[in-house]
């Protein structure tokens, strides 16, 4: 239905400081590492070289608003505080499964692109396969027949797809977007998810944000920032894959968006697979959720939900009242 989206690109910046530049290995030397299954090691160099016409300081400066108002949509602070629900959570992890199929099927694609390549680190930081677990375990082994991309992702989706077949250099924003964000921000909601949705502590349910590959992400991150400033730009291209970055955030916050407004129709559900509990504001029917819940579980008419609705009505509470009086009557008659 949706596709779990990335809060952490809304907490990135809080979290990312521009401290320190690695020297920068050569493309082919990341390509080999990835291709061998090494892990990356990175050594660190002061950060005099530093431009302020580098990509990497023209995207942070340029995404800073965007990034201010992803942080303050209401998923985002719901879920910062804990207040993330199960359900919602697994809609919001289809939406990243969407989304970085997208995006890992457009970077294979320009993975020898000039504007592109330095930034191939499939083995670093592609996210699919990950996504992929965290679906097996949500969803069980079908996973895939339950579930479907909203219209939000779809046009967020529909973009990557465009940039990465039409405008290739505009593919670095949404990396840059993803990435860096998971490497952040994300990490912090790993922990905030495993504690609110008492996963296991083995991180079932959370690969997304593992990164088994990258021994230090500070340092990685560094490395991939420096790869960004040395790509072959002119300003006109720097100025449009910073307007990109911004496009990407407000792609971030329609599902942000989309998934909050879900929310609203959901309620907490119970644990272990018991019913959800409808929260009586709205109609019920249209909360597909629950309502395939009940048809599934209680058949179309549920005999508790109708002889509670029977009780509320005045002039059954006041027969009964007259009844329990009755009662009460006759039995303190038979005690004396």
């Amino acid at each position: 239905m949706f596709c779990k989206l990335g809060i952490s690109v809304a907490v990135h910046l809080r979290l990312s400081n521009l401290q320190h530049r690695p020297t920068m290995p050569s493309a082919m030397e990341g390509s080999e590492a990835g291709e061998e299954g090494e892990i990356l090691r990175y050594e660190e160099t002061d950060d005099d070289n530093v431009s302020p016409t580098d990509l990497s300081e023209l995207l942070k400066e340029g995404t800073k608003e965007s990034h201010d108002r992803a942080e303050n949509t209401q998923f985002v602070k719901d879920f910062l505080k804990g207040r993330i629900r199960k359900e919602l959570f697994k809609l919001a992890t289809v939406a990243l499964y969407f989304t970085y199929s997208a995006l890992e099927e457009e970077i294979d694609r320009n993975k020898d692109n000039p504007v592109f390549a330095p930034l191939y680190f499939p083995l670093e930081l592609h996210r699919r396969e990950a996504l992929v677990k965290d679906l097996q375990y949500f969803y069980g082994e079908d996973w895939k027949e339950k579930i479907q991309c909203s219209e939000a992702t779809q046009h967020y989706v529909d973009r990557i797809h465009h940039v990465g077949q039409h405008e290739p250099e505009l593919l670095v924003a949404h990396a840059y977007t993803r990435y860096m964000g998971d490497l952040s921000g994300g990490q912090v909601l790993k922990k905030v998810a495993q504690r609110a949705l008492k996963l296991p502590s083995t991180e079932e349910g959370i690969q997304f944000y593992v990164f088994d590959n990258i021994s230090n992400a500070q340092q990685f991150k560094q490395l991939y920032r420096a790869r960004m400033n040395a790509l072959d730009l002119d300003k006109n291209t720097k100025d449009r894959i910073v307007e990109e970055a911004n496009r990407a955030f407000r792609f971030n916050m329609q599902v942000f968006d989309e998934l909050d407004q879900l929310g609203k129709s959901l309620t907490e559900e119970a644990q272990d697979g018991d019913l959800p509990v409808h929260d009586g504001k709205g109609d019920v029917r249209k909360c597909p959720y629950y309502a395939d819940k009940l048809a599934g579980q209680m058949g179309p008419s549920c005999p508790y939900h109708a002889a509670v609705a029977l009780v509320k009505q005045p002039l059954v509470q006041l027969i009964l009242a007259a009844c329990i009086a009755v009662a009460a009557g006759a039995a303190a008659w038979y005690v004396m």
